[in-house]
């Protein structure tokens, strides 16, 4: 196995491919968006088009990413892999890496991590861009939409999170799914963050490596919770 996307995306492509796998909330904005696995594979696949094709990253680029636990980021985080790149995340951020991709509040840490493309995304569920960006930025809602939402994998990927292999990161997401019991009749809500690397095994790739879906709270509001749970049939709390 060389490419982590590939590994983790194909199987749920295969099971349910219309179903839902990612619900994300915003319970500060109201804001619901539910992506099923083709969709998700196809935000991966216009965000590899866009790091491969107009960046000009690929296996052995390290791509910083300053994003929340957001169904955006999730397609983010995919597209990088299919590419063969690497995920960096958690702080403090190394000061080689070739992209970072961020919030327009986190530019400057974005600036700090050496990267020569820079590119900001407004997390708007439209797809509005982000005005007044400073020249050399990229705006990820407008550049993103051009791109072709299918990939061909890269299949001799660098390494995937922290220095580590893909294989090696997706046996660590396959085990803390089986310890767990996730299987595909699971559907976890989470508040959980995505910014370490082990969070990001933990809260995203293991539920998926288990063929589980997600339910994404942002700002949850606790008298909230009860009511999501029994709305999205939820079975466990991540």
């Amino acid at each position: 196995m060389t490419n982590l996307s590939s590994a983790i995306l194909d199987p749920l492509l295969r099971a349910d491919p219309a179903g839902p796998r990612i619900t994300y909330y915003d319970d500060a904005t109201g804001e619901r968006i539910e992506l099923s696995a083709v969709t998700l594979g196809n935000w991966a696949a216009k965000t590899a088009n866009l790091l491969r094709d107009e960046l000009g990253a690929g296996p052995g680029s390290r791509v910083a990413v300053l994003l929340p636990a957001h169904w955006q980021t999730a397609g983010v985080l995919f597209g990088i892999w299919y590419i063969g790149a690497e995920v960096v995340v958690g702080e403090p951020l190394p000061t080689d890496c070739d992209v970072a991709m961020c919030t327009l509040d986190r530019l400057a840490e974005a600036d700090e991590t050496g990267a020569a493309e820079v590119v900001v995304l407004s997390l708007d569920p439209f797809g509005k861009p982000v005005p007044d960006l400073p020249l050399g930025v990229t705006d990820y809602a407008t550049s993103v939409r051009v791109h072709g939402d299918q990939i061909v994998p890269e299949r001799a990927a660098g390494p995937a999170l922290a220095g580590r292999s893909a294989t090696d990161v997706f046996a660590e997401a396959q085990s803390g799914a089986a310890t767990q019991g996730f299987t595909a009749n699971t559907r976890l809500l989470s508040t959980a963050q995505w910014g370490t690397a082990d969070e990001l095994v933990a809260n995203l790739l293991t539920v998926f490596a288990g063929g589980a879906s997600l339910v994404q709270v942002a700002n949850p509001d606790a008298g909230a919770l009860d009511r999501r749970r029994a709305t999205e049939k939820v079975t466990a709390d991540l």
